[in-house]
């Protein structure tokens, strides 16, 4: 046998296993696919994801792809696209791997105004106060504003009742509602020592503690 006719047998052999192979490769999918049902796409996290954090196109782009598996193997609520996540935020952290179902993402609510911080030389303290309500009227947040804090003692057992500012122009820094009935407001204000000295003795007193909103 010459040369060419050897590399013409070779050639037809090399096609011939081809052609199997392609044929196996059918038979095999055409088998799968009667068993656990077609390709269907689903989403899937190539990265983890971390809890109550809203998925943005970046992210989603760089974390999410889509991949295609046996119908059988879908869990229910599974997402086949990324822009079906877009906005919302798992609900406890994704590890990379895992199906991105429609039940572990929620609706992120508004961010959290940030606290502002007491100050250097003061602290932060939670009073009891009355008359709260005042500083909520206007629906802005009171929170970082500066208030003055009033103090008024009741008369009684010969002593009379006088009403003096504590603190002047402290900043308030958080504001509590009263957390059921017959309970009342608390703030944290960022007091120095001696005022927050004076307003514990204030409370412990049984004494009236008010805010009242600077300009």
């Amino acid at each position: 046998m010459t040369r060419r006719a050897r590399a013409l047998a070779f050639l037809l052999a090399a096609l011939g296993c081809a052609a199997l192979a392609a044929a196996l490769a059918t038979r095999y999918r055409s088998g799968v696919s009667a068993q656990y049902g077609g390709l269907r796409p689903v989403l899937v996290a190539t990265a983890d994801l971390p809890a109550g954090r809203a998925i943005a196109p970046r992210q989603a782009r760089r974390s999410l792809a889509v991949r295609r598996i046996p119908s059988s193997f879908v869990p229910p609520g599974a997402l086949r696209h990324p822009d079906e996540a877009l906005g919302r935020a798992p609900a406890a952290p994704l590890p990379a791997g895992s199906y991105v179902l429609a039940s572990q993402l929620i609706v992120p609510g508004p961010p959290r105004p940030e606290v502002p911080g007491a100050g250097r030389g003061r602290r932060p303290v939670q009073v009891a106060i009355a008359g709260a309500e005042a500083l909520t009227l206007s629906g802005a947040t009171p929170e970082g504003g500066s208030v003055d804090v009033v103090v008024a003692e009741r008369s009684g057992l010969g002593r009379r009742g006088r009403t003096y500012v504590a603190a002047d122009g402290v900043r308030l820094l958080a504001l509590s509602s009263p957390p059921g009935p017959g309970e009342g407001w608390s703030a944290t204000l960022a007091l120095t020592r001696p005022q927050a000295l004076e307003l514990i003795a204030a409370e412990t007193g049984a004494r009236e503690i008010r805010l009242l909103p600077r300009p």
